[in-house]
């Protein structure tokens, strides 16, 4: 049986103060990359201290999780914003990472946008190459994690910026490749043998599946898990199983090899 490497990465680091979201400790024993959120939409200084040296205790790469400053909204409202005011507040998020990452013995490798703005950055090319000129301000050789076959990845490429390619293994996809919006009806997907489902379906076919059951060829680096939602450990578990059961070798994202 022929060994491939893919990752496994789920957005953490989403508590904040006394609320708390998700179940971090168990998702870090699963995953291999975690993308942790920066303070504007979820987390807090703690929170981030403590999700990064867990992290790094089980060999799971950091990636910073930045977003529209929108903690109310949980960063998935859009946000009309200057390229300077969105490019200065991703060197804010993504540096205040860095520097616990540091003060932890740590470093980020990558970063993926959150929410809103993610999915903006997905489509719209403008915000796209504000994104990617913050990351090249803070690090030239920084990893971007984005979608397979969206603006954003595209824009990372045309400059050279590290990316990987990652699918949703609890979401559904509109035709054109985009993520179905949350407000439609089946969008999220939430049992666990559906999502594992899912991600084998586009594995094996090299493509995005949408949920009209069109075939949208990509590379596929990574596979995510929303770390909020209540199926969230068990499918994180079921799809690993499945990965490994079908050959695939788990790492984390700064060791798969890069491709510009």
């Amino acid at each position: 049986m022929t060994t491939h490497c893919i990752n496994l990465n789920a957005d953490l680091g989403e508590s904040f103060g006394a609320w708390k979201m998700g179940d971090d400790t168990s998702l870090l024993q699963i995953v291999k990359s975690a993308n942790v959120a920066c303070g504007f939409h979820a987390g807090d200084p703690t929170v981030i201290q403590e999700t990064i040296r867990e992290a790094i205790a089980r060999g799971v790469s950091i990636g910073a999780h930045p977003s529209y400053p929108d903690l109310q909204g949980f960063g998935r409202r859009v946000m009309q914003m200057s390229a300077k005011d969105l490019e200065a507040n991703l060197l804010y998020q993504i540096g205040a990472v860095q520097a616990i990452a540091a003060a932890e013995g740590g470093r980020v490798t990558h970063v993926k946008p959150h929410g809103a703005l993610h999915n903006v950055a997905c489509a719209d090319a403008a915000v796209a190459s504000t994104v990617v000129n913050a990351l090249r301000k803070l690090d030239p050789s920084m990893i971007l994690l984005a979608p397979a076959r969206s603006v954003l990845a595209k824009a990372a490429g045309h400059v050279g910026q590290p990316v990987r390619y990652e699918v949703f293994a609890d979401r559904t996809y509109l035709d054109d490749g985009q993520l179905a919006p949350r407000s439609r009806e089946g969008a999220v997907i939430h049992e666990s043998h559906a999502c594992v489902e899912h991600v084998l379906r586009m594995l094996n076919a090299n493509a995005i599946v949408t949920a009209n059951g069109l075939y949208l060829p990509c590379r596929i680096d990574s596979i995510c898990v929303h770390g909020d939602g209540a199926e969230a450990v068990a499918t994180a578990k079921a799809i690993r199983i499945a990965l490994e059961s079908a050959g695939y070798l788990l790492e984390p994202l700064c060791n798969l090899e890069s491709y510009l």
